[in-house]
C-alpha cells in the first residue's frame, strides 16, 4: 500500500477518508518537484538518488533541492511573462524578478541570473549575496519600508536598478545619499493600493492598515510623486504594488493593477514625464497540500496582459513595461525537507487516538505552521508501509506545545522510530527564518541534480552557533 497521501485533512470527530492510490508515484507531481518520485518498494528518490542514501551521507534535518527543478521553473517564469507581453501583442514586454527573500544563497542568485531574471533583495546581506554571486546591479531592486544609510549607500555603490521607495522620510534621506555621490538614483514608488488580499493576516500587503507602502487613499503617495519629482537627485522610474502572499485568486491582482495604472496616468500627467515600468509584486500561491489551488502561471500572466492593456486603453496612456516578483513559486515546489522520526506517541482526545509523530527537526527548521498557520502535506519516505493509514500529527523536538510540522496527515499506522518523514514545498521561508531555539543548529540545504550532490548552504554544527557567545569562545565542551 502506497505510502503517501493526497494532501492535509483537518483531523475533526468525523473526517473525511482519501483512498490510497493505486499508483505510487500519482500524486507526486502536484506536490513535489520535477525530479521527485517513489520506488516500488516506497522510497523516495530525486534525481534518482534515493532519500535513504542521503541521510546516511548527508544526515537529516536538511532542507533537499531539486536543482533542475528550481532552474527550469525560473526559466518558465521569464518566457511565460515575455511572451504574454510581449511587443507582437501590443504591450511592452515584462521582467521577472525572483523575490530573495523566499531563499537566497549565492548558488541560487547565480541560477537566478542565468535563467534572465532579475533580482529582488530587502537588505545589505542579500545584496552582498546577489554581488558575489556576480549578479550586475541594474538587475537588482532593493525593497523594505526601514532602509539604512549604509543600505542605501552600497545600493548606489552596487549600481541596483531599482530602489523601492517606502515611505517620505526615505525619499529625503535617498535624497540627501544620491546628492553626496553625485549620482541620479532610480526610485519606484510602492504605493498601497487598498486591495484585501485573501491570505493570512502576517502576509497582507496592500490593505491600509499595515506598515508598507505610500497610500493611494490618503494622498501620501501622491506626495511622494512631487517629492521625487522635483528632486534634482532621484529619478522616477514607476510604481510598484504587491497585495501579500500565498494568493489564489486572480482578481486582487486585477484590481490591483488597475489602481496602479490609474495613479500612474496621474502622475504622468501632473508632472509631465513619462514612468517606463510597473511592478505587479508577487504573492502568487502554490500547492503545499492538495487541497490548494494555484492559478497556472500561464493564465496570471495573460490575465495580467489582458488587464494592463485594458486599462491603458481606457486611460489613454502608453503601456509600461512590466515586472513581477515571483519569489515562493519558484523555489518553494523545488525543495523538501527530510527528517528522522524519534519517538512516536499516542495520545488520548475527545475525538478520538491522535498520533504524534516527533522529528529530530522542528520549529527552528520552520516557523511556518506556527506564525502563519500554514498547512503543510507529509509521506513516509524510506519505505512502504502495508498497515492501516492512521491520521498522524507531525511535530518537532522544541519544547514548545505549538512545534508542529504537519497537523494532520494520513500515514501508515506502523510509522516507527529510525523511518524517514519528508515534508514538500519547503523551499520558500523554511530556512530564511531559521532559528537557533533551544540552541539547536541550522539545518543545511542540499541541491541534487542527476550527476552532482552538493551543499548550497552548509549545515551549521554547534561550534558555529556558539560563535556568537564569548564564554563560548573555545566552543564549549565536546558534544561527544
Amino acid at each position: 500500500m502506497p505510502a503517501h497521501i493526497a494532501g492535509t485533512l483537518h483531523a475533526t470527530p468525523a473526517p473525511v477518508w482519501l483512498p490510497y492510490p493505486d499508483d505510487v508515484n500519482a500524486l507526486l507531481p502536484s506536490l513535489w518537484s520535477d525530479n521527485v518520485t517513489k520506488t516500488d518498494d516506497g522510497v523516495l528518490t530525486i534525481a534518482g538518488r534515493s532519500v535513504t542514501e542521503l541521510a546516511a551521507e548527508y544526515g537529516t534535518p536538511t532542507l533537499i533541492m531539486d536543482a533542475a527543478d528550481f532552474r527550469s521553473r525560473a526559466q518558465a517564469y521569464a518566457s511565460t511573462f515575455a511572451n504574454a507581453f510581449s511587443a507582437e501583442k501590443g504591450l511592452a514586454g515584462a521582467d521577472v524578478y525572483y523575490a530573495g527573500k523566499a531563499f537566497l544563497c549565492t548558488a541560487v542568485a547565480r541560477w537566478v541570473h542565468e535563467a534572465g531574471l532579475g533580482l529582488d533583495t530587502c537588505s545589505l546581506g542579500e545584496m552582498m549575496v546577489a554581488r558575489t554571486a556576480g549578479v550586475p546591479g541594474d538587475r537588482v531592486g532593493l525593497h523594505g519600508n526601514n532602509k539604512s544609510v549604509a543600505e542605501l549607500e552600497y545600493a548606489l555603490d552596487y549600481g541596483v536598478g531599482r530602489i523601492f521607495v517606502d515611505s517620505l522620510d526615505e525619499i529625503d534621506r535617498l535624497d540627501t545619499i544620491a546628492g553626496a555621490r553625485g549620482v541620479l538614483a532610480p526610485v519606484m514608488l510602492r504605493v498601497t493600493v487598498g486591495v484585501e488580499a485573501h491570505t493570512h493576516d502576517f502576509i497582507a500587503t496592500a490593505h491600509e492598515d499595515q506598515k508598507f507602502g505610500l497610500s493611494l487613499a490618503d494622498g501620501t503617495a501622491a506626495r511622494a510623486a512631487q517629492k521625487v519629482a522635483d528632486s534634482a537627485h532621484l529619478r522616477l522610474d514607476g510604481l510598484h504594488s504587491h497585495i501579500g502572499s500565498q494568493i489564489f485568486d486572480i482578481s486582487g491582482f486585477q484590481v490591483a493593477a488597475a489602481r496602479v495604472l490609474g495613479f500612474r496616468a496621474e502622475v504622468m500627467a501632473e508632472h509631465g514625464i513619462d514612468l517606463p515600468e510597473v511592478d505587479l509584486g508577487g504573492g502568487f500561491g502554490i500547492r503545499y497540500t492538495s487541497q490548494d489551488t494555484p492559478i497556472p502561471v500561464a493564465e496570471m500572466a495573460t490575465e495580467l496582459a489582458a488587464v494592463v492593456a485594458k486599462e491603458c486603453r481606457g486611460l489613454g496612456t502608453n503601456v509600461p513595461r512590466i515586472s513581477i516578483e515571483p519569489g515562493r513559486a519558484i523555489v518553494s515546489p523545488a525543495v523538501f525537507t527530510l527528517y528522522e522520526v524519534g519517538t512516536v506517541k499516542q495520545v488520548s482526545t475527545d475525538s478520538g487516538i491522535r498520533t504524534y509523530v516527533a522529528v529530530d527537526g522542528g520549529m527552528s527548521d520552520n516557523i511556518r505552521t506556527a506564525l502563519y498557520d500554514a498547512d503543510y502535506s507529509c509521506t513516509l519516505a524510506n519505505r512502504a508501509s502495508s498497515a492501516e493509514p492512521a491520521i498522524v500529527r507531525v511535530v518537532g523536538k522544541h519544547c514548545e506545545s505549538g512545534d508542529i510540522i504537519v497537523r494532520d496527515e494520513y500515514m501508515g499506522a506502523d510509522v516507527t522510530a529510525g523511518d524517514l518523514v519528508a515534508v514538500p514545498s519547503t523551499g520558500a521561508y523554511c530556512r530564511p527564518l531559521a532559528s537557533n531555539y533551544n540552541h539547536i543548529p541550522r539545518p543545511g540545504v542540499l541541491a541534487v541534480d542527476a550527476d552532482r550532490v552538493e551543499w548550497i548552504v552548509l549545515p551549521e554544527d554547534h561550534s558555529q552557533m556558539f560563535a556568537t557567545d564569548p564564554g563560548m569562545a573555545d566552543g564549549g565542551p565536546s558534544s561527544r
